[in-house]
């Protein structure tokens, strides 16, 4: 977790079906397809069931008011033709019919028949209600009301407790027959729509059960169609992976005359014409390397000539007149310039030709700092500037190459007192398990934030009007930035307008190891406390 995110292994386990999907587009489709399918079949069952169970009530409900209507017909008949003149006889003969209806009602779905006295009847006279205990809640005194004011028969949906303990949707009718002598009362029959209801859910259930195949059936065809489709992306893509990598004859092969044809044959073309564009900068690469490396070794013999004949003039400039004197001066400095500014080029073509080795060996960069700083002692002096080195006690050894980590060091500390405007310059050493850094501060002009961006670009002058004592190249980070590439470490440098520079180096201890964290800090805060005079 270095970088602070968790790894495959540590992400929770509801994470990693996402992360799956996520990844593969064939995926992605199969599941958005089978999302869909999921939500069509359950607005399709909720339909299909929604109107099933209505039609089912509906037929159910009109079988049931046709039996009540004829139960109740049959019940008024019997009273009717009774010759029932006591009131004995009149409960006896109701009694029997109750008896009777409920037993020949239990084929139609009926679990009940009651008969009780109607709230509107006014005679004295009255015979026992016929009431089932079990079910006689079901008949609200609402509907008991509806019923002795209804010529016709009343039903009303209503939820039943059977004996064996279960609920089931039932329905309630009522009517209101005359018994002889005892007057109106209200006679209801208790329907169970428990078949009907087993008949819905069974439906649902084979409708569920019948829905989930097809939608694994469905998820798992699409998933194997777009796999299809798709292959020739995934090829594409690995074409293209291989073609980033530097594989450039890395091809596709195209199949039919489809969109996906399209897009192999215009990889292949994009991939040729890469091909030949890189192949031709190779070759100008090459070229050009080589016109630098022939150029800078046939400037060295006459430059060596020059440099004889300059030298013997510069040593006897004392005898020259006075512009002949300065004459002689400016050509041993130009020459000097002219002959690092070839030394360097000479060591640019060597990194760009690959031929750039390093001899490496342990070296404390304490010493090899020291030793830099001495060297440019006359320099610092003839400035004004201090030059502060830090360093712990204990040895910065790392495995380098000296001869150029001398030079990267030369090239910071030179340009650290160049632009240090007469303020000191800090050197800051230090070292852990895995690295060694060194840093150079001034507290100088500094770097616009345009600069830091490009200081270290081959020929980037900040401010080309700027004069240097030492008359500087333009190669000299480049170089470093070459040199500290080659060990696998890194130069970083930073800047603000009128607050100075900051250039670090940071090189592991052995070649090949890698850096984890630097030992120092770019532009740390407890910089801006030191004493600047």
């Amino acid at each position: 977790m270095a970088n602070g995110n968790p790894t495959v292994d540590q992400e929770p386990f509801y994470q990693r079906p996402i992360r799956i999907i996520r990844q593969s587009l064939s995926l992605q489709v199969a599941t958005g397809m089978g999302i869909v399918a999921l939500v069509v079949l359950s607005a399709l069952f909720v339909t299909v069931t929604y109107q099933v169970r209505s039609n089912v009530f509906e037929q159910r409900l009109g079988q049931i008011l046709e039996d009540a209507s004829v139960r109740i017909a049959q019940a008024q008949s019997t009273f009717d033709q009774s010759t029932a003149t006591t009131p004995d006889q009149v409960q006896d003969l109701a009694n029997q019919l109750v008896s009777s209806l409920q037993s020949s009602s239990t084929g139609a779905g009926a679990v009940s028949t009651m008969l009780l006295r109607s709230p509107a009847s006014s005679t004295t006279f009255a015979i026992n209600e016929l009431i089932d205990r079990d079910l006689i809640e079901v008949i609200s005194p609402e509907m008991r009301a509806e019923v002795s004011s209804t010529s016709g028969q009343f039903y009303q949906s209503v939820e039943l407790r059977l004996a064996d303990g279960s609920n089931a949707p039932g329905v309630v009718v009522g009517a209101t027959v005359s018994l002889p002598l005892a007057g109106d009362y209200s006679l209801y029959t208790v329907y169970s729509l428990r078949d009907s209801q087993e008949t819905i859910l069974l439906m649902a259930k084979t409708l569920g059960i019948g829905a989930v195949p097809i939608v694994i059936i469905l998820g798992i065809g699409i998933l194997w169609i777009v796999y299809q489709l798709l292959r020739p992306v995934r090829t594409t893509a690995v074409a293209a992976s291989r073609l980033a990598e530097g594989d450039l004859s890395v091809r596709v092969e195209p199949h039919g005359e489809d969109e996906m044809a399209r897009l192999a044959h215009a990889f292949n073309d994009m991939a040729e014409s890469l091909s030949r564009k890189i192949s031709e900068y190779d070759e100008l690469s090459k070229l050009e390397q080589r016109f630098v490396s022939d150029v800078s070794h046939e400037l060295r013999t006459p430059l060596t000539t020059i440099r004889m004949a300059e030298e013997l003039l510069y040593d006897e400039r004392e005898e020259f007149s006075a512009p002949a004197k300065r004459s002689a001066e400016l050509l041993h400095q130009q020459v000097d310039r002219f002959e690092k500014m070839l030394a360097d080029l000479l060591e640019i073509s060597r990194y760009d030709s690959k031929s750039a080795l390093l001899e490496t060996d342990d070296v404390d960069f304490r010493e090899l700092t020291q030793k830099v700083v001495d060297a440019n002692a006359p320099l610092a002096s003839n400035l004004g500037v201090e030059v502060r080195v830090h360093c712990p006690d204990v040895r910065c050894v790392a495995e380098v190459d000296s001869r150029r980590m001398e030079r990267v060091l030369r090239n910071l500390l030179v340009n650290a007192i160049e632009h240090a405007e007469g303020q000191p310059v800090d050197i800051d050493i230090a070292t852990n398990g895995d690295a060694t850094s060194v840093r150079v501060r001034d507290y100088g002009v500094g770097m616009s934030e345009e600069t830091c961006q490009h200081v270290f670009e081959r020929f980037y002058r900040a401010d080309p009007a700027r004069t240097r004592t030492t008359g500087g190249t333009g190669l000299g980070l480049s170089i470093a930035r070459e040199d500290i590439a080659l060990h696998g470490g890194r130069i970083e440098g930073y800047g603000e307008l009128g607050r100075g520079s900051a250039f670090m180096v940071t090189v592991a201890r052995r070649v090949g190891q890698q850096i984890d964290e630097a030992p120092l800090l770019l532009w740390p805060q407890e910089l801006e406390g030191r004493d600047k005079r």
